[in-house]
Order: structure tokens, then C-alpha cells, then sequence
């Protein structure tokens, strides 16, 4: 039976263990969240002592630092260390001066090298106009040797024409010589019987000049008719101008002929010389064009091989020039890695007229310089943040900067007595390296140690530290408080 009290009260034990059950789950999250914080403060109980320890090392090691005869270890490794870098700048200096000399005696013989290239490519170009020229010139001669054989064909067929005709003429003037022989032969002899009949009529008629030497005109013209009748009787038709225009003409016709034999004999004459002299021009022609032959064929040769000889050493050159370019090409590029690596300033260089920012041959000593400036101020200011480390941070009054080369022993300070000093939380991770090394370290070493010790103060400086334990436990009392 259901009564307004037993509701109530049943009301009241549903609040009470809901209140019951609320709390527990509040205890539970409480429980929960002490166990971790339990384990945080555990986590940083554990941290401090480390921290204790790392302290309690650090004095140790600062009391040990303080020994003097561990200061004069100190003071020797970096002594040794400062020697070792001084003595790799000396190298990188004498390395720098031979490659700049290197680079000097490269770009003479590059010079040098460039002007020979010049020249003998103008040798080389006049090597090929005499070429050209004797090849033109031999076409010309072999043209001239072809127009001369045409020549001497044509007068080799030439004068067989002609000696077949001059042995023609002289047959037909053989056969007229003898017809004039036999004819003048027997005009000769006709002549002789004329001659005798003369003198014994002049024989007879001397007879009669001796026997009638006063006889009268009548006398005389007998001994014409004497005469006229012989003559009469040579005459065959009677004529006696007949005669005479026949004895005129045989006698033209015997002086013509004589004439015509003679020019003949003359004709031949030439003809032999000029046979003759046309025989020695072919034999001269043919010397002279067999010594042309033979000039051009040792002038050719001699500028073959001097053609080989210049283009072999051209192909050397070339070679030679093709290396010095590639050795120059790598040093440019090497110097211009390097430059940029080494964050150059090149302003200066860049300033001037012609500037493109590339390693040229003619910048390349500038690049030079500002690297080598560049590496020396590198080295100061690593051996000066060096030595400042090595001081202490905690110095009041900076000593005055003095060149680390000059002198490694005098920038220490004397050893002082051993004071006690508290531990101071944090440690130095540098000093601890330096200490653990027992050899000297050389440059690339000693520099990734700087690297690495900077790198470590910036991540300290950036870390973001969270909120303390007493924060953390005031607020998880105010939540609990609003839960409530």
C-alpha cells in the first residue's frame, strides 16, 4: 500500500543515493587525477635529482677546471687546437696562392694557347688559297697540257698533209727537173752544132777577110746572104723572125723553169727548217711540260704534308685547349659553389660595367679575394667565439679582441684559488665536449662543435615551460569546488 510517507521516503533514499552515486563517481575522478599527478611529481622528482647529479658533476668538474694543473692541460689542448687551425689557414693561404698562380699560368698559356690557335688558323687559311691556287693552277697546267696535245695532234696530222704533199710537189718537180734536163741537154746540144757551125763560118769568113780584104760592099753583103742563108736553113718553115721569136721564147721559158727549180729548192728548204723547228718546240713542249708535271707534283706534295703536319698540330692544340677550358670551367664553378656557400658579399663586383653575376675569366681573381677576406674573418670571429667560451660567460669586463694568431697562451687568464661555488641548474653540453676530447680536433671538427652548441641555446631559448605543480593543484581544488 502506497502512502504519501513511504513515497516520501522513498523520494529522500532515491536522492540520497543519487547524491551517493554522483560523489563516488567525483571521489573516483579525483582518485584519478592524484595518481597523476602523483606520477608527474614522481617524473619531476626524478628530473631533480637528475638535475642534482648533472649539479653535483658540474661542481665537480668546475673544482677539477680550477686545478692548475688541469687549466694547464686546458691551456695546452687549445694551444695545440689554436696551432692546428693556424697551421690549416697557412695551408688554405699557400693552397690559395698556388691556385691563383695556377690560374695566371692557366689563363697565359690560355692566351698563349688562343693567339698560336690564331695563327694557325691563318697559316691554316693560307695553306688552303696555296692549295686552292696550285690546284688551280695545275687544272690550268693540265688544261694547257691538254690544249697542247690537241695542238700537237693537229699539227702532227698537219705536216703528214704537208710532207704528203711536199713529197707529191717533189715528185711532179723531179719529173719536170728531168724533162728540163733532157730538154736543156738537148737544147745544149743543138747549141754546140750551132756554135761549131758558127766558127767555121767565122773561121771561113776570116779566111775570106784575110784572102779579100779590099773587096767592096758587094763583097760584103755576099757574105750577109752567106748568113742569111744559113740561117734560112736552120729555119724549118723558112722564117727567119719565126726563129728568133721561138729561140726568145724557149729561152724565156729555160729562165722561168731555172726560176721556178729554184724556188722550189728554196721552198724546200723551209719546209725542212720549219719541220725541224716545229719538232723542237714539241720536244721543248714536252720537256717543258713534264717539268711542270714533276714541280707541281713535288709542290703538292710538300703542302700535303705540310697540311698534315699543321692540322695535326691544330687537333693538338685543340685538345690542349679543350683540357685548359674544362680545368678553368670547374675552377669557376668550384669558386662559385663555394662563394655562394660562404654567403659572399659581391656588390663590388656586381657594380661594375659588364656584371652578371657569373665566375668569368676576368673576375675570377675578385672572386678570389673576397673569399679569401671572407675565410679569414670566419676563422677570427670562430676562434674569438672560441676562446669568449672558454673564458666563461660570466665575465663582467670583455678582454680587448687581439688577433688568436699571435699568441694563444697570453689571452687565458692566470689561475686563480679554488673557490667554492654553488651548482647552478643547467650545464654547459660545449665545455663537456671539450673536456671528453683528449685529442686535438682540427678545423671541420672544432667548427661542427660551435654549430652544434649554438643550435642547442637556440632550442633551450624556444622551449615553452609548462605551469608549476601548485597551479596545476589549486585548479583541480576550484573545479572540485564548482562540481560540488
Amino acid at each position: 500500500m502506497k502512502s504519501s510517507r513511504n513515497m516520501n521516503r522513498s523520494e529522500k533514499n532515491y536522492m540520497e543515493l543519487c547524491l551517493l552515486l554522483q560523489t563516488k563517481e567525483d571521489y573516483e575522478a579525483l582518485i584519478k587525477s592524484l595518481k597523476v599527478l602523483l606520477a608527474e611529481l614522481d617524473e619531476k622528482i626524478l628530473q631533480m635529482e637528475k638535475k642534482v647529479a648533472n649539479q653535483k658533476q658540474i661542481f665537480a668538474k668546475m673544482q677539477e677546471a680550477n686545478n692548475p694543473r688541469k687549466l694547464q692541460k686546458q691551456i695546452n689542448i687549445l694551444e695545440t687546437r689554436l696551432n692546428l687551425v693556424t697551421v690549416h689557414f697557412d695551408k688554405m693561404l699557400t693552397t690559395n696562392a698556388k691556385l691563383r698562380k695556377e690560374i695566371e699560368d692557366l689563363r697565359f698559356e690560355k692566351a698563349a694557347y688562343d693567339n698560336v690557335y690564331q695563327q694557325l688558323q691563318h697559316c691554316l687559311l693560307m695553306q688552303k688559297k696555296t692549295m686552292n691556287l696550285a690546284i688551280e693552277q695545275s687544272s690550268q697546267a693540265y688544261e694547257q697540257r691538254v690544249e697542247a696535245m690537241a695542238r700537237m695532234a693537229a699539227m702532227k696530222d698537219r705536216q703528214k698533209k704537208d710532207t704528203s704533199q711536199y713529197n707529191l710537189e717533189i715528185r711532179e718537180l723531179e719529173r719536170l727537173y728531168a724533162h728540163e734536163n733532157k730538154l736543156k741537154s738537148f737544147l745544149l746540144v743543138k747549141l754546140n752544132d750551132r756554135n761549131e757551125f758558127e766558127e767555121q763560118a767565122k773561121r771561113e769568113e776570116a779566111l775570106k777577110a784575110k784572102k779579100h780584104v779590099k773587096k767592096n760592099r758587094g763583097e760584103s753583103f755576099e757574105s750577109y746572104e752567106v748568113a742569111h742563108l744559113r740561117l734560112l736553113k736552120l729555119a724549118e718553115s723558112g722564117n727567119l723572125n719565126q726563129l728568133i721569136e721561138d729561140f726568145l721564147a724557149k729561152e724565156e721559158k729555160n729562165f722561168a723553169r731555172f726560176t721556178y727549180v729554184t724556188e722550189l729548192n728554196n721552198d724546200m728548204e723551209m719546209m725542212h727548217k720549219r719541220t725541224q723547228r716545229i719538232q723542237d718546240e714539241i720536244i721543248l713542249l714536252r720537256s717543258q711540260q713534264k717539268w711542270s708535271h714533276d714541280d707541281n707534283r713535288s709542290v703538292l706534295r710538300q703542302l700535303e704534308d705540310k697540311l698534315r703536319k699543321t692540322m695535326e698540330e691544330a687537333d693538338m692544340y685543340e685538345s690542349k685547349y679543350r683540357e685548359v677550358s674544362k680545368t678553368l670551367d670547374l675552377l669557376k664553378n668550384s669558386v662559385e659553389k663555394l662563394f655562394k656557400k660562404i654567403n659572399c658579399d659581391a656588390t663590388k663586383i656586381l657594380v661594375q660595367l659588364g656584371e652578371t653575376g657569373k665566375v668569368t675569366d676576368i673576375n675570377l681573381p675578385q672572386y678570389f679575394a673576397i673569399i679569401e677576406k671572407k675565410t679569414n674573418d670566419l676563422l677570427l670571429l670562430e676562434t674569438y667565439k672560441r676562446i669568449q667560451e672558454v673564458e666563461g660567460a660570466e665575465a663582467e669586463i670583455p678582454p680587448p679582441f687581439v688577433n688568436p694568431f699571435w699568441g694563444g697562451s697570453a689571452l687565458l687568464k692566470p689561475p686563480e684559488p679554488i673557490k667554492v661555488i654553488p651548482p647552478v641548474l643547467g650545464a654547459d653540453p660545449f665545455s663537456d665536449r671539450l673536456d671528453d676530447v683528449e685529442q686535438p680536433l682540427d678545423h671541420s671538427s672544432l667548427r661542427q662543435l660551435v654549430l652544434d652548441n649554438y643550435i642547442l641555446k637556440e632550442n633551450r631559448s624556444k622551449e615553452v615551460h609548462g605551469d608549476s605543480l601548485p597551479e596545476k593543484v589549486d585548479d583541480f581544488r576550484s573545479r572540485k569546488k564548482v562540481t560540488m
